[in-house]
């Protein structure tokens, strides 16, 4: 990546979004963040420039400098990527942690976050907008619609279709050929053995529905 990067959040995965971008060797320009607190102060040496609709600094994007979208609020992340689409006509670019490990086999959508220690299988599909946290893995041939989340060490086995939104905490394991629906909850350390429909929550070993 030629240009440098404009991170869209200064929390949490805003910081290591700007390791990666930085360990990659792409210079950060700074921060938009909502924060009014946190406006002209520096989160690790980055300025946090202005608001996330500062048309000053959106007009660089496209231009001179790329977009990456650096936060875990679903409704928030969809909207910032829907501005950027509509008003800057780009997509939020990956930011992928060098300790990341992926098959040159797997498709791959935009905006997406990769931390240290992931992994893809040959042949596996993840869409845009995920965030795949550290030491998690995707099996080979399975699937990730958008803005997909998956937590720390979980493990995605081969041939599982994951769709739009679902949310996958930390250590969970899911076995092959199960299918997850759209927005589905799955609880931290869950073992998942059967399918999951939309909207539901699951959680335990197996995994069963919690009602809301």
């Amino acid at each position: 990546m030629e240009n440098p990067v404009i991170i869209f959040g200064a929390g949490y995965l805003g910081r290591m979004a700007k390791e990666i971008f930085e360990s990659n060797e792409v210079v950060v320009y700074g921060f938009l963040d909502d924060n009014k607190k946190l406006h002209s102060t520096e989160v690790d040496t980055a300025v946090v420039m202005g608001s996330t609709d500062d048309d000053g600094f959106l007009k660089l994007i496209g231009r001179k400098c790329e977009a990456f979208v650096a936060v875990d609020d679903n409704k928030l992340r969809k909207s910032l990527v829907k501005m950027l689409l509509e008003v800057r006509h780009k997509q939020p670019v990956n930011a992928t942690h060098r300790g990341a490990f992926i098959s040159p086999a797997v498709a791959i959508g935009h905006g997406n976050f990769f931390d240290i220690g992931f992994s893809a299988g040959v042949g596996s599909k993840i869409g845009s907008h995920c965030l795949l946290h550290a030491k998690s893995h995707v099996g080979a041939e399975s699937t990730l619609g958008d803005f997909v989340q998956v937590g720390p060490g979980s493990v995605i086995s081969p041939s599982v279709t994951i769709e739009h939104e679902v949310f996958i905490g930390a250590g969970v394991t899911i076995v092959s050929g199960v299918t997850v629906g759209k927005g589905a909850r799955i609880g931290a350390g869950s073992v998942v053995v059967a399918p999951i429909k939309a909207g539901e929550t699951v959680f335990g070993n197996p995994a069963q529905k919690i009602e809301k």
